[in-house]
């Protein structure tokens, strides 16, 4: 079912509205931060644009990167000391275009000082809870970790289970074997068995990852050692991501270099690191972040699975 433009836009703008409320009332500062920068995201299954500067060399780096999320320069004002912070504005993926995706979108991020990911969690879900009210809706809410979703929803253990069980369980979708290792198939039993069974009216948070999906969270030492992130979902989308944020600059560089040994096996470029955040990460204060797609969720509140019905104008059409 279609939205009427001016109704995606209306939406838009009172949804707007509820987060800088909700961040005022909750004495969280918003913050801008720049979209080009000289470093850019080395995850290895995210594209970014780049472009090149032609000023004068002084001014810094010519080869600039359109930022696939504010997350490196927020850090650095929390190191710098500046509290509870978030920002609400655009981001850029290249490569992500299609009915649900759109290489221009917005993202709301931001960051609590002395939480922890748990914590967090409670924040996003009232958050999306008072998005939905604001559109007369309501949600179940189910909290579970990534090892419980599994045992509960496909009768296996994430930790244990061989890579040939899980691949056993994706059989119909003849997924070709070439390249993916064991963390890929966990995701595709996400995204192919788990997730498309999500209710539309449940809000689901899934925390506790394997150690080895970590991406910029800490990991907190056990049998097994787990991420402390945390995943949440209206209905069959992924919303927002967030982490127990990790302070250790020595370990970020590794796992940064890890990411660049990925994108080498795959063909893919090689990302300049940022040095900047690198160098003063460890005065990061212990603190929890999230990451939430905004289209995503004004799809949801407008029951649309397209995500041009949210746009003022889709990629296509820019």
């Amino acid at each position: 079912m279609g939205v009427e433009p001016l109704a995606a836009l209306q939406l838009r703008a009172r949804l707007y509205a509820l987060v800088r409320a909700y961040f005022a009332e909750r004495r969280a500062l918003e913050v801008e931060t720049p979209i080009l920068s000289a470093a850019g995201n080395t995850e290895p299954n995210i594209e970014s644009f780049s472009t090149r500067f032609s000023g004068h060399v002084d001014a810094g780096a010519r080869e600039r990167w359109l930022r696939t999320s504010p997350e490196y320069p927020l850090k650095r004002l929390l190191a710098a000391g500046i509290g509870d912070c978030y920002e609400l504005g655009r981001v850029f993926r290249n490569g992500e275009a299609g009915g649900r995706h759109n290489p221009e979108f917005t993202m709301l991020e931001w960051y609590r000082i002395g939480w922890d990911h748990r914590r967090l969690m409670r924040e996003t879900v009232a958050l999306v809870e008072a998005a939905l009210a604001m559109v007369g809706r309501r949600a179940e809410v189910l909290v579970t970790s990534y090892r419980q979703l599994f045992l509960d929803g496909l009768g296996i253990d994430p930790v244990h289970a061989s890579i040939d069980e899980l691949r056993a369980l994706l059989a119909e979708y003849g997924i070709g074997p070439d390249g993916l290792g064991r963390d890929d198939w966990l995701d595709l039993l996400i995204t192919h068995k788990l997730q498309p069974a999500f209710p539309r009216d449940r809000i689901t948070v899934i925390h506790d990852y394997p150690a080895s999906q970590c991406a910029l969270a800490k990991i907190r030492p056990g049998e097994p050692p787990l991420a402390e992130r945390f995943e949440l979902y209206l209905g069959r989308y992924e919303l927002a991501n967030g982490y127990h944020e990790l302070n250790d600059a020595v370990e970020q560089r590794g796992r940064f270099e890890r990411d660049n040994a990925v994108r080498r096996t795959r063909g893919l470029r090689e990302i300049p690191l940022d040095e900047r955040l690198l160098g003063v990460l460890d005065a990061l204060p212990d603190c929890a972040g999230v990451a939430l797609g905004v289209e995503r969720l004004l799809m949801c509140l407008a029951d649309t699975d397209a995500i041009a019905d949210v746009l003022a104008f889709p990629f296509s059409e820019a």
